[in-house]
């Protein structure tokens, strides 16, 4: 069982900054470190892909002076973490509707994802006005365009050709699902995506999920036994046909 794809909702930080008796944003500014940190073990780890919820279609309902000292806090992260980013080989990729935020940021967006590394470590998919709903539609509607072009018929339309219209095409499904926070929600996050994740919901807050956190998160993670739908006989039965084949 190897481990492809990590997605992460990275939630408490509002929570952890009014703990503290200070401004919600403080929590943002500290939770930057946390996805440096997590950056940082994935690649260490050889994990090939990792997606962070860092913003959602619901979060515009925020107060305004939040979500515009968000919108500050990426734009100034974007400029500062990505040179490090590269030198690391991590390919940055953004998805969601990203016609929703300003020109510059959407500038910074495209010139970002734009910088390739020497040599890719890890595929760093950062999910902003995302939601997994909006996702299947705007597959949906692709779908329904490339049918009335006669680029594909209705028979080719199946679970794979869907999934190629995602916004994650051509990565693999997620393996790991991890929400910080306490809550048991999953949020419209990869709604497609993580149909067969295993999900750990952890009640450490976001900016107190440090290297240590993940690592024992991901030793869980290998502990459990991924079945797809078969029984354990099945799977112990392949395995060993998978020994004596190797």
């Amino acid at each position: 069982m190897t481990l492809q794809h990590i997605a992460i909702i990275m939630d408490g930080n509002g929570r952890w900054a009014t703990s503290r008796k200070r401004p919600r944003t403080f929590g943002h500014q500290a939770g930057v470190k946390t996805v440096r940190s997590t950056i940082e073990t994935c690649v260490q780890q050889g994990i090939p892909h990792l997606t962070l919820f860092a913003f959602s279609s619901e979060n515009w309902s925020r107060p305004a002076k939040e979500v515009q000292k968000l919108m500050d806090l990426f734009m100034r992260s974007l400029s500062k973490e990505t040179p490090e980013l590269m030198k690391q080989g991590v390919q940055q990729n953004f998805i969601g509707d990203l016609s929703k935020f300003s020109s510059k940021l959407q500038k910074k967006m495209v010139d970002v994802s734009a910088m390739n590394p020497e040599k890719l470590t890890m595929n760093l998919n950062i999910a902003v006005n995302y939601g997994g709903k909006w996702d299947m539609v705007q597959a949906a509607k692709k779908i329904s365009k490339d049918l009335s072009l006669n680029k594909i018929t209705a028979d080719e339309v199946n679970e794979q050709t869907f999934s190629s219209y995602l916004s994650l095409a051509n990565q693999p499904p997620v393996d790991l699902l991890i929400r910080t926070g306490g809550e048991h929600r999953i949020s419209n996050f990869l709604l497609w995506q993580i149909a067969y994740a295993e999900i750990f919901f952890e009640d450490v807050l976001w900016p107190d999920f440090n290297a240590s956190e993940l690592s024992l998160v991901i030793e869980r993670f290998y502990a459990r036994e991924r079945r797809f739908g078969q029984t354990s006989d099945q799977l112990k039965n392949d395995n060993q046909q998978e020994a004596l084949d190797a």
